[in-house]
């Protein structure tokens, strides 16, 4: 008979070698937990992240601008739909999932409680927050959970061509009038700081890092995520012309990175538990979409049950 300490060193053997734990494989419970954690966590922030956008469609300056954004948000409903999936494996159900993040016990990236009050802040989302979210999800392709893994092989696809969107746009304020500079600017001076935060607290302080690495599930850690997120974004705000609100930011000759200055950790905790700026009007709107659409899942799973009881009964009748 196979014992848990079979199941455990084969568990070991898996990750020590670098390959998948699939949904039928033996897992702790930790990391079994740990990955509902972060992929609902991941999940809900997929879904969550439309509203700031959303709230532009109408207001976008142009009808290409308005289909761009509509089919940007429309991803990130298909991203939040792969993640579930991938959450389901684990052995639970999207309604619980949803049932968590609506009663406050499962978190979604604070990020999104930011407001959007220019169109300017669009493209600072697209640039600054999906160009933070590529650089992590990167890494989550080499995850050691097969299914999430392959989620974001897909999802990291469609994120690149939303930080280009954003890029994009940013660049047209560039080249345009004194105010669609000052727009500009505004927009990155709002947005850079919680984009930092977005990588999660210092390696030294974080609850789940050091045994997420040990298990694979993350490959590189926050802070030197973010030192990879600052790297790459401080030349392109170079080519647009904007200054990065950090009067700390410089270049260090030695090491070849830019350095930055503290990051502003107790608006990061307010944030993540619950006293952002947009906090409350962001799950009361999504609770409220989650109620609205009561009548749409009844109505697919009474078809469901429809479906399979006649199946069954064909499958009785030719038995």
């Amino acid at each position: 008979m196979t014992s848990n300490a079979d199941f455990q060193a084969a568990f070991d053997a898996t990750i020590g070698a670098d390959e998948k734990i699939e949904p039928r494989d033996w897992m702790p419970d930790g990391y079994r937990n740990t990955l509902i954690r972060q992929i609902a966590q991941h999940a809900h922030s997929e879904i969550i992240g439309m509203q700031p956008e959303a709230n532009w469609i109408t207001r976008a300056p142009t009808l290409q601008r308005k289909a761009i954004l509509i089919a940007k948000v429309q991803d990130e409903a298909g991203h939040g739909l792969y993640l579930y999936s991938a959450a389901e494996t684990l052995g639970v159900s999207r309604d619980e999932l949803q049932d968590l993040l609506h009663r406050g016990k499962q978190k979604y990236s604070s990020i999104f409680n930011y407001p959007t009050l220019s169109w300017a802040d669009i493209g600072a989302i697209g640039w600054l927050v999906d160009g933070a979210a590529i650089v992590n999800q990167i890494m989550l392709q080499g995850t050691s959970y097969g299914p999430y893994a392959r989620a974001m092989v897909r999802i990291c696809k469609e994120e690149s061509f939303h930080a280009r969107q954003g890029y994009s746009i940013l660049m047209r304020l560039a080249e345009g009038t004194e105010e669609q500079r000052a727009m500009l600017q505004d927009a990155v001076n709002r947005w850079w700081w919680p984009s930092l935060m977005m990588f999660g607290p210092h390696d030294s302080e974080s609850t789940h890092t050091e045994q997420s690495m040990e298990w694979r599930i993350k490959r590189i850690s926050n802070d030197d995520l973010r030192q990879m997120f600052v790297d790459q974004t401080v030349p392109q705000a170079h080519y647009l012309g904007v200054e990065i609100p950090d009067p700390d930011l410089h270049f260090d000759e030695d090491s070849g990175h830019w350095r930055f200055g503290d990051i502003d950790w107790d608006e990061f905790w307010a944030t993540v538990k619950g006293n952002g700026r947009m906090n409350r009007e962001r799950i009361a709107h999504k609770r409220k979409a989650w109620e609205d659409g009561a009548w749409v899942r009844e109505a697919a799973q009474a078809y469901a049950d429809k479906h399979a009881g006649r199946t069954s009964s064909m499958s009785e009748e030719a038995a």
